[in-house]
């Protein structure tokens, strides 16, 4: 082809993704109202509690038994960058480490030596639905860093930058800039140890939205880099040319500067790239490492260790009800929005 794109897919359960990456998974429920419990106001009969991941009216509890989520469940070797766009996750971790965060906000978290962590979805809103849409990014660590300390990060809404280009036509494209840079918007820090920490990586964590219309040129990047564009809500647009229906990753070659035409109605993208680590993976389950001698390895300490246990009164652990937006760190720091 002689536009920027590679190929064209139909979206899986999780997201397909290329290294540096390892999937992404991607949560969209319309919750009903909450029952007081921070449960749904709904019977549970009929649904797999415990594994329900089939969508019945529109949602799933997933792990969760009484409030939808996944509790504590541990991780080695990898990040999770958790981006909860609309509704609320609670957090809670084998360090102590703890949050509520939603709407907007994004939590960055090294697993690197294992942690334990409770994401739990609590529906706080009892006269109204309580709708989700959450990506969950998984993004490797180079073996040096594998085994590093864990670490637990907020990116806050208010932190992240927008980037706004408006086309001559006056219709807007805005930017999320979560990680990267685009034109003078630059994300906040992500977390130390990551494989984005270096900004020769060129990872680019972007989520997109295009006003009806809207046209707009992704900037280039280096050679090698791959960049992958998830078009998950909206109807159809154009890219380099290409009309491409809703629901498909498009991988573009990122040397290539590639043209956004938006169609008749408003459109949202996820935009992930990085420069690739180029080391073998071996994954099992939650943890991701280099070689199967390695994961067994991870097996046999999670099960002696427990990554430092669980210090909370339940796996499914929430947060009052009465909480705002909040972390609170494994040195006992706090941050309340």
């Amino acid at each position: 082809m002689n536009n920027s794109i590679l190929s064209i897919q139909p979206l899986s359960f999780p997201w397909q993704t290329s290294d540096p990456f390892l999937f992404c998974a991607f949560h969209h429920d319309n919750y009903p109202k909450g029952n007081g419990q921070m449960g749904p106001r709904a019977p549970l009969s009929g649904r797999n509690l415990g594994s329900d991941f089939a969508g019945k009216d529109g949602w799933s509890m997933y792990h969760g038994q009484t409030v939808p989520g996944f509790p504590a469940h541990p991780h080695r070797g990898f990040e999770t960058v958790t981006i909860a766009e609309k509704g609320l996750v609670d957090h809670s971790d084998s360090l102590g480490a703890a949050g509520r965060f939603g709407n907007g906000d994004v939590q960055w978290m090294t697993a690197g030596k294992g942690v334990q962590h409770a994401e739990m979805f609590p529906l706080l809103n009892e006269t109204e639905e309580n709708p989700l849409v959450l990506f969950q990014i998984w993004l490797n660590l180079p073996k040096a860093n594998k085994m590093v300390e864990p670490h637990f990060a907020m990116l806050w809404h208010e932190d992240i930058p927008v980037f706004t280009h408006t086309d001559e036509q006056g219709n807007a494209t805005k930017v999320n800039v979560i990680n990267g840079k685009v034109g003078n918007s630059t994300s906040p820090s992500p977390a130390p140890d990551s494989w984005a920490a270096n900004s020769e990586n060129e990872v680019a964590i972007w989520t997109m939205v295009l006003s009806p219309n809207a046209e707009w040129q992704l900037p280039t990047a280096s050679a090698g880099v791959n960049r992958s564009l998830y078009f998950y809500a909206g109807e159809d647009m154009e890219i380099d040319g290409s009309t491409v229906k809703k629901g498909n990753v498009i991988k573009v070659d990122a040397t290539k500067a590639t043209a956004l035409k938006n169609g008749n109605g408003e459109s949202r993208l996820l935009m992930l790239q990085g420069k690739p680590i180029g080391e073998p993976v071996a994954q099992y389950g939650p943890f991701v490492m280099n070689d199967n001698a390695e994961i067994q390895q991870a097996m046999n300490e999670y099960q002696k260790t427990q990554f430092g246990g669980w210090p909370w009164s339940k796996h499914d652990h929430t947060h009052d009800k009465a909480k705002g937006r909040f972390a609170l760190h494994a040195d006992g720091r706090k941050e309340v929005k």
